[in-house]
């Protein structure tokens, strides 16, 4: 059983989303709260496996109390937003620290408690039940539990001068605490087989000239972290399928751009293909890659409508297969298998295919689908990708 505390200033949204995540028999709410200061003390009280959380509520908003919880006592938060662009920069912020995914408050005008029920439950438990999210959060309460117990023992230290030896060691509370916090890995189909290599990074034109990147759930920090670790010079064009509202993308390319070495843009219909341009498909739209004369060019298109994702992962693999050999295909952190069929096209015409590895996934599901229809040429932890990226380029 999933036990799940929602956070939120309006008794009508906890009511509405209580009814929407109790409708799976799976999940349980066992506490409500209005703001921060309550979530906080609810979250120490009943330990709750997830929490639903608004960001602007009174007293305490909902990324303070986040930014309190993470330092502290980690949990997996799933935000509930509002889609505006204010929203949006505030979701993103979150994200950075910490709440592993997102979903709309509103959606065309109508709460999200009315359309969004089946994908609540379903993050709800992707979120939980992820073998990753295990292993991820048990090294940030381990990294918390140390820096709780070093201002403790430092506190301790401070106020005595009895017995300095008996201070410089770690009390027995503590050594206990992060004792229990050990973390066993366990050997499986998504562990990196990357491994970053001790020669300098290749130089001068590349081989392949395009990266395209599918992500889904708690890929916004994931893509952040790759991005912003990239080199001014970076030599290929980036195109990125990120599943997100058409509120945010704006924001999160924004956000992107004011971080990064390279450039990051919204992607328009028409733009060109340029090195060390990196360009964010628009929401409720696809992006593809389309020759005009001898020269590729971005299309960004709401058609096919009939696809689930928007934008579709797949739609972009399938476009860029058509040069395959001049591309490298990165599969992300995201629920579901989008992606999947456009990489095997893509990686049978000669493109080489790099996908996130389980550890180091929020949810590891996309990139689990191209691990396991074998057609990653290499599974590489989320620190190591902007390494493995640039190396590939020249394969």
């Amino acid at each position: 059983m999933i036990r799940a505390i929602v956070v939120d200033d309006s008794t009508f949204m906890r009511n509405s989303l209580t009814r929407m995540l109790t409708s799976d028999p799976e999940i349980e709410v066992i506490g409500h709260a209005g703001d921060g200061f309550e979530a906080l003390e609810k979250i120490k009280e009943l330990n709750p496996d997830i929490i639903t959380l608004d960001l602007e509520m009174p007293r305490m908003g909902g990324l303070e109390m986040l930014e309190k919880l993470m330092s502290t006592n980690p949990k997996p938060v799933l935000v509930i937003s509002s889609l505006t662009y204010e929203g949006a920069e505030a979701t993103l912020k979150a994200l950075e620290l910490g709440a592993l995914d997102y979903m709309p408050k509103y959606v065309e005008g109508t709460t999200v408690f009315a359309v969004a029920q089946k994908e609540l439950t379903e993050k709800v438990n992707a979120l939980v039940k992820s073998p990753s999210y295990r292993i991820l959060f048990a090294k940030m309460r381990m990294r918390a539990a140390k820096t709780n117990a070093a201002k403790a023992d430092s506190s301790a230290s401070a106020s005595s001068s009895a017995s300095p030896i008996a201070a410089a060691q770690p009390s027995a509370a503590s050594s206990a605490k992060l004792s229990s916090l050990s973390i066993k890995a366990v050997p499986g189909q998504g562990q990196a087989t990357y491994v970053r290599p001790h020669e300098p990074l290749p130089t001068g034109r590349p081989n392949r000239d395009i990266v395209a990147i599918s992500v889904s759930t708690g890929g916004p920090p994931a893509v952040q972290k790759v991005l912003t670790s990239l080199p001014e010079n970076f030599p290929a064009c980036i195109l990125i399928a990120q599943h997100m509202p058409a509120a945010f993308t704006g924001a999160f390319a924004k956000r992107l751009d004011s971080l990064s070495k390279i450039t990051v843009k919204e992607a328009k219909d028409g733009d060109p293909i340029i090195p060390g341009v990196a360009y964010v498909c628009p929401g409720a739209q696809h992006i593809s890659v389309t020759i005009k004369g001898a020269l590729p060019q971005i299309k960004v298109s709401p058609e096919p409508t009939t696809e689930i994702y928007k934008p579709c992962a797949n739609i972009l693999n399938q476009s860029v297969s058509i040069m395959g050999n001049k591309v490298v295909g990165l599969t992300m952190t995201g629920m579901g298998s989008d992606g999947c069929e456009g990489t095997k096209a893509l990686r049978a015409k000669g493109g080489y295919i790099l996908a996130q590895s389980e550890d180091t996934c929020v949810v590891y599901g996309m990139p689990r689908a191209v691990v396991e229809a074998k057609v990653a040429h290499d599974i590489v932890d989320l620190d190591d990708i902007p390494d493995a990226l640039i190396r590939a380029l020249y394969k």
